[in-house]
């Protein structure tokens, strides 16, 4: 071996490469820095229907919670080059949630200094960075969970932990210097009546296409020369945007209020809740159908033949075989659905259903950012924990069945 090979071999021997058995992290910490530094962590404008001018992270917030912050981003990519095993990646998913806290803290203490040295019609706003910042801090407490395989109450407990300190936060009045507090505050009682409209919308239409849709999925089951047309159907109206489809309910109902002044007086007519809950069940139906022909259709033979064997009646092999070991992805088209139904609900509020989709588009029409943000965000939250607690009803039953 030559001289000059010898040292840069013995240095590469005693500084080996560094090996990432994490590489999620770095990309959402890569992510995050990006968006600091080029993105303004809040915006402050002169009033509420103004574009406001971006701040960055640094000029913004105290320099002990910037510092805060990028001691904790280092300690989180420290993470990735650990060993890569459950204690590793707890303590990964445990800094991650520090890190949400500190964004959140990060955001109404700025929020608060822009605000004292503002205006009283100024208004301050979450800016891009906050939210990529956020978002990453969320994804790598997911991504800790995962690999540390968290069970469900580890994942329930990190979900409380985190509303809770939240709702702590709120309380003690870390956001009121935000924009989206103003509107919130201003429209306080409206926002009560919207998000229970909203969740009365989901609620309704979900149950609807549930009772229809499941015997539906079962009769496919039973004569496979149904799934043909059913689906053709189904997925036609699934092709059909949501606001055509809420539009091309308005004449028939219209003429139906028309025709029966009985139906008009509870509430049927071209526009209002009626027309919602039609078009939200039409569209709910696909996904209720396709789960149940799936897990029905998925169901062993042999452990129907065998149920059979023992003398049960197809009645009993149903409620008893079948619908048991189904359930799960029975739940799995549930959350689907769910999800699905709390989205499009939102676009609702364009024929007067309510709900939350009324800020939304109220907040359209005034160009106010932070009054989209007060329908959306309750909206996004609502189909965050409705996904969580069914999936997580769905990795319980699954487990259950398996044994």
């Amino acid at each position: 071996m030559s001289g000059p090979a010898v040292p840069a071999f013995r240095a590469a021997a005693r500084f080996p490469a560094i090996r990432l058995y994490n590489h999620v992290v770095p990309v959402l910490i890569s992510a995050a820095v990006i968006a600091a530094t080029a993105c303004g962590f809040i915006s402050v404008a002169p009033n509420r229907l103004v574009s406001g001018e971006p701040v960055a992270l640094w000029l913004a917030a105290d320099p002990r919670v910037t510092a805060a912050l990028a001691v904790l981003g280092a300690a989180l990519l420290t993470t990735a080059v650990a060993t890569s095993n459950r204690a590793a990646h707890f303590v990964s998913a445990g800094i991650a949630v520090s890190l949400v806290f500190l964004v959140l803290a990060a955001a109404g203490q700025a929020a608060h200094a822009q605000a004292g040295s503002a205006s009283k019609l100024a208004r301050v706003s979450l800016g891009a960075a906050f939210w990529v910042m956020l978002g990453a801090a969320g994804l790598a407490v997911l991504d800790g969970l995962q690999r540390a395989r968290a069970g469900i109450l580890v994942q329930l407990a990190a979900v409380i932990v985190i509303g809770a300190g939240f709702a702590a936060m709120i309380e003690a009045g870390a956001f009121d210097a935000l924009s989206l507090t103003h509107e919130y505050r201003t429209r306080e009682a409206q926002f009560a009546g919207a998000l229970t409209r909203h969740v009365e919308l989901v609620l309704a239409s979900v149950g609807v296409a549930v009772i229809a849709g499941f015997p539906l999925g079962v009769a496919a089951v039973r004569r496979p020369g149904w799934q043909g047309p059913v689906f053709a159907v189904l997925n036609l109206l699934q092709t059909i945007p949501s606001i055509a489809l809420f539009g091309l309910l308005i004449v028939p109902l219209s003429a139906v209020a028309s025709a029966f002044p009985s139906f008009a007086a509870v509430g049927i007519g071209g526009i209002g809740v009626a027309p919602a809950l039609i078009a939200l069940v039409l569209y709910a139906l696909l996904p209720v159908v396709r789960s149940t022909v799936a897990g029905l259709s998925g169901v062993d033979r042999g452990v129907v033949d065998a149920a059979r064997g023992m003398g049960m009646r197809q009645r009993q092999r149903f409620w008893q075989v079948e619908l048991p070991l189904s359930a799960p992805v029975l739940l799995a088209g549930l959350r689907i659905v769910t999800v699905q139904a709390i989205g499009l609900a939102v676009v609702a509020a364009l024929i007067g259903a309510g709900g939350l989709g009324s800020f939304v588009f109220q907040g359209l029409g005034q160009y106010a950012a932070d009054l989209v943000l007060l329908g959306a965000l309750p909206a996004i939250a609502l189909a965050l924990a409705a996904d969580f607690l069914l999936q997580s009803a769905t990795a319980l039953l699954g487990r259950r069945v398996a044994r």
